[in-house]
């Protein structure tokens, strides 16, 4: 078997590919060194690098050696770092087709070893370093300095997540945000254009303006919320999604109860952008620092500690007891070591706060053989896919070193659909990552449902039970959980650990102590302000917390004075009332919040906000048309019947009947005190005020 035969351009391409590689790690190098170094002559040194700027690959600036001669430094533009990891990519592809050439002619038989193109992992060491998309120290410099002329993209906070695992390798292979073609293979057969195994669509959403102004080929700078640059980007696509395509295919339904199909919906851009990006700096975390590690530094530990085997623990609960006993089960069975790998990015709305989960992670680290366990913070923005969810959640911890996987009955479910029923069955996610575990390069761990047997003062699994008629067995949802603490009742040890409980404790006191919110909503007319006077009036003579009316008239005039009443204005000026009482609620006190807030989508993402802290409590206020026209004392009902009045709720906009409030209240014929008073009783039975 001869060698591949030679391509006349690899020359010129590796001679490109090792001079990018030179001047990105050593900048200020002089000519004569980066020659010798390339090991070619100073002329044709001269004749590429002209080429390569010409190019817009490089820049080249003046500077002063310390012999007083004049000297010239190199710098790669964001094309130029680009480029360099294409070429990077071909050159290991080449001489990997020439290995395997040669293995074959010297031993007449295969490598056995895939192709890169075929491989999602192209490191089949799990300890060796893995491709980074960040550019040196010294381009980064540069490269800031140059993208203050850019085009620039704020990035939301799923999108921050999204970018730091690319940038670290922890989305590898991806070197950047979906082209439309591999963005076409993830939805509809969870893969890349070249074949590689990857679940999840890594899009960069935005506006239509802003896609509009753009063209492609074009570098934008990629920044947080503060405006400080982490990464630039190459716009190599541009493409309006279907997203409920998109819904059927990845989540399995387009059902705006998944969350991350109503993020897709409601507050994704309409516009996706794809093209390679370069790493120019991390985001800065002030949180938990010293437990935040990238998937290059966590496999330099696991060299350093001489961790052959590590099975990863994915969580984004709190740990109980059962979890424990589950993770040293899983470690044994693998004969592997443990890495406790918890989400700290977004996980699903209502879930308790990271801040409050790494303390408890941090209270019970003890509770594990420190020489066989360690912990790290993932800063991953879940979507709650279930089974795509999982083979994605594997892929991300092969990145990161692991050698075994936990996946857990229902993996990543965001619980009940639109009908009430499971979005996934309960092994739908042990099955798909069962059927890709081998090319995946990870092995999947069952979880185990753990279950407490009195008579033997152990956990054991439930499915290994023989003698279940025989001996008690205790357990204690996540339900059952919340409820204990929301009414302050006993969580006994067997269950969790003190430590653990008295942290959640901290966060979720009992509910008679916590901040709620009120959200009124109906007709105009419908006496949502009057009832939430009232109410107000009672709650403040009941004392103990801080009341706040917010009504939809004095939020107008006080916070969104400027706002209009189309369906983009009022959309916005109900955002600010759900902050401003999640704000409230937050920091113990009760808001009152009376506004029309006629869509649905928009009151459930004030509810998404306000549940993050404390409880919600939607009354519609249910008085008819009719009745709100007839009591009409400012004659807006007769003004936008006559058309004067341009998108009136329930005139000339819809209003979309709540489907599902805490309380819906009458007020035709019925006083307002007792209207008042069904709230209270309803707020009573909740356990958010006393009896």
């Amino acid at each position: 078997m001869s060698l591949p035969a030679p391509n006349p351009n690899a020359e010129e391409e590796d001679l490109l590919f090792r001079l990018l590689r030179q001047l990105d790690t050593a900048p200020e190098a002089s000519q004569r060194a980066t020659a010798s170094a390339l090991g070619v002559s100073l002329g044709r040194l001269n004749a590429q690098l002209r080429a390569t700027v010409a190019a817009g690959l490089i820049t080249i600036s003046e500077r002063s050696g310390p012999d007083k001669r004049q000297r010239f430094a190199y710098g790669l533009t964001s094309r130029g770092a680009t480029e360099k990891t294409r070429l990077t990519d071909q050159f290991l592809t080449r001489k990997f087709a020439e290995y395997d050439a040669l293995h074959a002619e010297l031993t007449g038989t295969a490598s056995g070893l895939a192709p890169i193109k075929h491989r999602t992992h192209p490191m089949q060491n799990n300890l060796a370093p893995i491709p980074e998309l960040y550019v040196s120290y010294e381009s980064a410099q540069k490269l800031k300095v140059d993208a203050a002329d850019l085009v620039s993209h704020d990035l939301t906070p799923r999108q921050i997540c999204d970018l730091e695992l690319l940038m670290n390798g922890g989305f590898n292979p991806l070197k950047g945000f979906l082209s439309e073609a591999d963005y076409n293979g993830v939805v509809n057969e969870m893969r890349l254009a070249d074949g590689s195994l990857w679940p999840m669509p890594i899009t960069l959403d935005v506006g239509e303006d802003f896609a509009a102004a753009l063209e492609l080929g074009q570098d934008i700078a990629l920044r947080d919320q503060e405006g400080v640059i982490l990464a630039t980007m190459t716009v190599t696509d541009r493409w309006e999604p279907n997203k409920a395509h998109e819904a059927e295919k990845v989540f399995g339904a387009d059902d705006d109860t998944h969350p991350a199909v109503n993020y897709l919906h409601n507050h994704a851009g309409k516009i996706y952008l794809g093209g390679p990006i370069v790493g120019i700096q991390q985001p800065v975390h002030y949180d938990f620092r010293g437990r935040r590690d990238t998937p290059n530094e966590l496999r330099a530990y696991f060299r350093k500690l001489g961790w052959r085997k590590v099975v990863a623990f994915q969580t984004r609960n709190p740990l109980h007891r059962a979890h424990q006993e589950l993770t040293f089960r899983a470690a044994k069975e693998a004969q592997a070591n443990l890495l406790i790998h918890p989400v700290v990015g977004m996980t699903k709305p209502g879930d308790v706060d990271h801040f409050t989960r790494v303390r408890c992670y941090e209270a019970v680290l003890d509770k594990y053989p420190a020489s066989t366990t360690s912990m790290s913070l993932l800063n991953l923005a879940m979507r709650m896919a279930g089974p795509r969810e999982a083979v994605w959640h594997g892929l991300i911890r092969a990145n990161h070193g692991c050698t075994h996987f936990i996946v857990g009955r229902d993996h990543a479910g965001p619980g009940k659909n639109s009908a009430g029923d499971d979005f996934y069955g309960p092994y739908d996610a042990q099955d798909l990552f069962r059927e890709h575990q081998e090319e995946m390069g990870i092995e999947m761990v069952d979880f185990k449902h753990m279950v407490w047997v009195q008579e033997r003062a152990q956990y054991e699994p439930m499915d290994e039970i023989k003698d279940k008629d025989d001996v008690t067995i205790l357990n204690i949802s996540g339900t059952e959980l919340r409820r204990r603490l929301a009414e302050g009742l006993e969580i006994p040890e067997w269950f969790s650990f003190p430590e653990v409980v008295k942290e959640l404790r901290k966060t979720k006191p009992q509910r008679s102590k916590q901040g709620f919110t009120v959200f009124f909503t109906g007709f105009s007319g419908s006496g949502k302000s009057t009832i939430a006077n009232a109410l107000m009036v009672k709650l403040m003579e009941m004392g103990g917390r801080p009341v706040t009316l917010l009504d939809g008239d004095i939020v107008r005039k006080n916070l969104s004075s400027e706002l209009g009443f189309s369906k983009e204005h009022r959309d916005l000026n109900i955002r600010r009332i759900g902050y401003v009482a999640s704000e409230i609620t937050k920091n113990g006190g009760i808001a009152i919040c009376a506004p029309i807030a006629p869509y649905a989508t928009t009151r459930r993402a004030v509810r998404e906000d306000v549940e993050q802290f404390g409880a919600f409590i939607e009354v519609h206020v249910a008085t008819s048309i009719e009745e709100c026209e007839r009591r009409d004392r400012k004659g807006l009902y007769k003004l936008a019947r006559e058309g004067k009045i341009k998108e009136f709720t329930g005139i000339s906009d819809p209003y979309d009947v709540p489907a599902d409030p805490e309380l819906s209240v009458e007020t035709e014929n019925v006083d307002v005190d007792n209207c008042a008073h069904q709230v209270l009783l309803k707020l009573e039975s909740m356990g958010l005020i006393a009896g």
